[in-house]
């Protein structure tokens, strides 16, 4: 262990300030690779103490030590030393380094949910990045921390129309940042010698803020577009990285264009997706724990689509018990209600306290403006299939109100299709008609298959009732048409041997499952 010699021989030679606390970091370093993580934490402390009189070490130490309780999920204590810290930088003069550690507090209260105390947290920094001057590149990366922590915040909001100046903004920032040269002569300040994040992690990381917002807002071609630039950029900073972060960003873009193929009817190209992230976490036990509830969530998204509902059941029971996440959980819970609903009266007892837990007119558990616009839609589509047609109105005009405010496209499409469907069971076509119009106009903006479906079965429907022959055979064709894309897709998800990925419900992922080569797609080349 020669990191712990350097350190023991180190703290007898005052000389070695930077051979002592360079071995203390490198000796928790080793302690952490090999799980001793209570043993890295009394030498970080202790390295912390007697580095007061060093600036960068000390800062240094301070992050090494939050990201070991970040790790161990312990985020009060990982937020209280990155208080301790920015409190340090301010009195070394360090304003650069105080953001850092402002802005990573912020990024941990976020994770919290402590929304209370991330506000007067971020209003801060934001004052602190744009009257700091200093090295360009130092200064539009921190506004780009800033941003993205923004954006990150309104979308856990479920706030996709309010974010588009803070998401532009950082758009614009990543631009800016790519044209300025890395400017080598090294700060005077010793406490300013950190930097957040390469520039090209930086430039995957807004694509991914980008795909976020675009999956939310359902603009799925722009989410399809900005997935493809990102996975091209990371697998040639794979190439020559071989950082964690990388395989992090790559799962969250992964998981999130999963859910854009089960939208647009590629079930096939999804389940093998969702095998390229069961691949990627088994290399990372790490990544596997953090990711394991949204994988579950995905596979229990992928049976909903083709039809399995007793495994998308089980799939989604199981992402309930592995995760803590509030958000995540009340987006499982609503996907679960809606297949209890669909599934008629087997699950009414289970359904009824579900339903009472998301209610949105009283106590819901989220503050995300989106998720709560899905829960009315939950109850609208509950109260529809049990006949109370004016009650169901109500709950899905109250979507309709949402989702219309923040530009929630898929919503509002599936909101109007199934007010299109009440005022046909209900006799009224022009009203009906009116509904299920805009909802196929928005859907194949989307493009969402099933709304695509569901408002061309519709349209043929009305036509004939209201004696358009012409209108209704175009509409019997479209649907036809979409019916049979469905299908062949259907049946090749079916037949990929990922398709028993279904039965997999606890434990790490099964390897017989997965295939041996990645999709035939433009992402084919990634692992």
């Amino acid at each position: 262990m020669r990191a712990w010699k350097q350190w023991l021989i180190s703290q007898q030679i005052p000389q070695f300030e930077d051979v002592k606390f360079e071995a203390a970091s490198l000796l928790s370093e080793l302690y952490c690779q090999e799980n001793s993580v209570d043993a890295a934490k009394p030498l970080l402390r202790k390295a912390i103490q007697i580095s007061q009189q060093t600036p960068y070490w000390h800062c240094r130490l301070l992050f090494q030590l939050a990201q070991l309780h970040t790790l161990e999920k312990d985020l009060v204590s990982a937020c209280d030393l990155l208080g301790v810290g920015a409190e340090y930088a301010r009195v070394v003069g360090s304003e650069y380094t105080r953001a850092l550690f402002l802005l990573s507090k912020g990024m941990l209260l976020l994770m919290e949910r402590k929304l209370q105390e991330v506000h007067p947290l971020l209003t801060l920094c934001g004052q602190i990045v744009e009257n700091w001057q200093g090295n360009p590149i130092q200064k539009e990366s921190l506004r780009v921390f800033f941003l993205v922590l923004q954006v990150t915040h309104y979308l856990d909001a479920g706030q996709v129309k309010s974010v588009k100046p803070c998401l532009k903004q950082l758009q614009q920032c990543i631009q800016t940042i790519s044209t300025l040269h890395d400017d080598e002569i090294l700060p005077s300040n010793p406490a300013d010698l950190f930097h957040w994040l390469p520039k090209e992690h930086m430039c995957v990381l807004v694509y991914l803020v980008t795909v976020m917002h675009s999956m939310q807002a359902g603009y799925l071609e722009k989410a399809q577009k900005y997935t493809d630039k990102a996975l091209m950029q990371l697998e040639k900073l794979k190439m020559l990285d071989c950082s964690p972060i990388l395989s992090s960003f790559q799962v969250i873009l992964l998981e999130h264009i999963i859910m854009c193929r089960l939208v647009t009817g590629h079930k096939a190209t999804a389940l093998q997706e969702i095998s390229q992230v069961c691949q990627l976490c088994q290399q990372s036990p790490r990544l596997f724990s953090n990711h394991a509830a949204q994988l579950h969530t995905l596979l229990g998204l992928y049976c909903v689509s083709v039809n399995c509902m007793d495994n998308a059941e089980a799939q989604f029971t199981t992402a309930l018990r592995l995760t803590n996440h509030q958000e995540l959980w009340a987006f499982i819970v609503t996907n679960l209600a809606s297949v209890y609903i669909r599934e008629g009266n087997r699950h009414q007892e289970v359904l009824y306290s579900l339903l009472e837990r998301i209610n949105p007119d009283h106590s819901f558990p989220v503050s995300s403006h989106c998720l709560r616009a899905a829960a009315f839609y939950v109850r609208g589509l509950f109260s529809f299939f049990q006949g109370r047609y004016n009650e169901a109105k109500r709950f899905l005009r109250e979507t309709l109100k949402m989702s219309n405010a923040e530009d929630l496209n898929r919503l509002t499409a599936c909101s109007l299709v199934l007010l299109g469907h009440i005022f046909y069971v209900l006799g009224n076509h022009r009203e009906s008609n009116n509904m299920v119009v805009p909802a196929m106009q928005l859907a194949s903006k989307i493009p969402d298959m099933s709304v695509q479906l569901w408002s061309s079965a519709l349209l043929r429907d009305l036509n004939k009732a209201c004696g358009n022959a012409m209108d209704a055979h175009e509409a019997a064709q479209m649907h036809q048409n979409f019916s049979q894309q469905l299908l062949q897709d259907h049946i090749e998800a079916c037949s990929l041997p990922e398709h028993n990925l279904i039965t997999w419900t606890d434990g790490p992922p099964p390897v017989q499952f997965q295939a041996q080569n990645g999709p035939n797609t433009s992402l084919a080349s990634l692992l």
